[in-house]
């Protein structure tokens, strides 16, 4: 069996910076962290951002630079009178759900179609489980060793805009708007946009490259709930706690345990939602619940609350002494209403993927990106595919041919833009 042909001339041509670019960054540790005290959460996401704006700089965008909050910026000046100045935007961090240092990327040329052995902790990709993987024969695919995550999610994005951009950057004749690129610290935990200085990118609208199978353009996320659950118990010394001890962690399984089982992202699909308790932690006298509560409709996502509420108080309300504290705080909304409202960004990006010799696959998100939170404060991002699979564990793995596809999408995005001028406000 030959290799799998690329969507494009343009594509193979940029295949080789793509890759060498991926393996090169999923190298740098920049795992996120969920209890962080400042932005970003973790040193190795600034040592990224420095390598991205130095390279940003090399590529010919003399204005890239790294702040303080682990922001990297730039831009890549219009050649097309008048455009739309667009966005580009990908996330430095990657998930805290698997380790994230050590990465060490192999290539595997030529997928044959059977199952991949990774080298440590008898890590498996059996094709009949994946069906992504089943439909990439002949691919060039990257995996981790077996005890990492890869990082495609999204240094795949990463490499796919420097891809892009410096292809841009060396060939002035292909027309294009004025691009501003950003990559953002901490999109894992939730904080990629918190302090994104909106005024100061100054794009009209934007595109992140943060979604996975080829020709993906993703409009709609879920609204996403935080839910801490804390149960305060009665602590007394085990040998004398007949008819005193109160304990608050076997509460807080309770809880946890009486949650409903078709309600869980376990056993949903689609446009279902779900709550998901992820964490939990505690001792007899203090015990914390930490979930996530979504769904892609408001009401559906307040009454998913409400059964978390009501679960807690009816188990705690049961143990005289008890008390019960829950925290629920909103961490993004929907998109899709942003950007239903201004339908030729999404359609900009239609046609970029249709010149690329692929047919969009538009569908939701169950989760969220940066996009979610941007296209809420005023900037409208949809998402973008990159190639990459089986995000947050250690049997990720990316398609050459599809981050090389990615790449040469936004190539023809650029072109998009700078042939039709857009009414969206500057």
């Amino acid at each position: 069996m030959g290799p799998a042909p690329y969507t494009s001339s343009l594509a193979e041509a940029l295949a080789p910076e793509v890759l060498e670019r991926f393996t090169r960054y999923v190298r740098i540790d920049t795992q996120a962290r969920r209890d962080r005290t400042g932005s970003p959460s973790t040193p190795g996401q600034l040592e990224f951002g420095r390598l991205l704006a130095q390279e940003l700089v090399d590529i010919g965008l003399d204005d890239a630079q790294l702040d303080d909050n682990g922001y990297v910026m730039a831009t890549l000046p219009g050649t097309a009178a008048d455009a739309t100045v667009i966005g580009l935007i990908a996330h430095l961090d990657t998930s805290p759900d698997a380790p994230g240092a050590g990465v060490q990327p192999i290539v595997h040329r030529g997928y044959d179609g059977a199952t991949i052995a990774l080298p440590r902790e008898g890590t498996r990709l059996d094709p009949a489980a994946m069906p992504e993987l089943a439909a990439k024969l002949g691919h060039d695919l990257v995996t981790g060793s077996g005890d990492t995550l890869l990082g495609a999610d999204d240094k795949a994005g990463v490499a796919e805009i420097m891809t892009a951009v410096a292809h841009l950057a060396a060939h002035p004749e292909l027309p294009r708007p004025t691009i501003r690129v950003a990559f953002t610290p901490d999109e894992e935990v939730g904080e990629g946009a918190t302090l994104f200085d909106l005024e100061g990118f100054g794009a009209a609208c934007a595109y992140t490259l943060d979604g996975s199978d080829l020709g993906q353009l993703q409009d709609e996320t879920f609204n996403a709930l935080e839910a801490i659950v804390t149960v305060h118990g009665v602590d007394v010394h085990p040998g004398f706690a007949t008819g005193k001890l109160v304990n608050a962690l076997r509460l807080a399984a309770r809880i946890v345990a009486a949650l409903p089982a078709d309600l869980a992202p376990e056993t949903t699909a689609g446009r279902d939602g779900f709550i998901h308790p992820y964490a939990m932690k505690g001792s007899a006298a203090k015990a914390t619940i930490r979930a996530i509560v979504r769904d892609f409709d408001d009401e559906a996502l307040e009454r998913h609350a409400e059964i978390l509420r009501r679960t807690a108080e009816q188990i705690v309300g049961g143990a005289p002494g008890a008390r019960l504290e829950l925290e629920l705080r909103t961490q993004y909304r929907n998109m899709r209403r942003y950007l239903d409202a201004v339908p030729e960004v999404t359609l900009a990006a239609e046609e970029a993927i249709r010149q690329e010799g692929i047919e969009p696959v538009r569908g939701a998100i169950r989760g969220g990106t940066d996009g979610s939170r941007l296209s809420e404060m005023g900037l409208p991002t949809p998402n973008l595919f990159t190639g990459g699979h089986e995000y947050h564990s250690v049997r990720e793995w990316a398609s050459v041919n599809d981050m090389a596809a990615a790449a040469a999408t936004v190539v023809r995005l650029a072109g998009v833009w700078a042939r039709q001028p857009s009414t969206l406000p500057a």
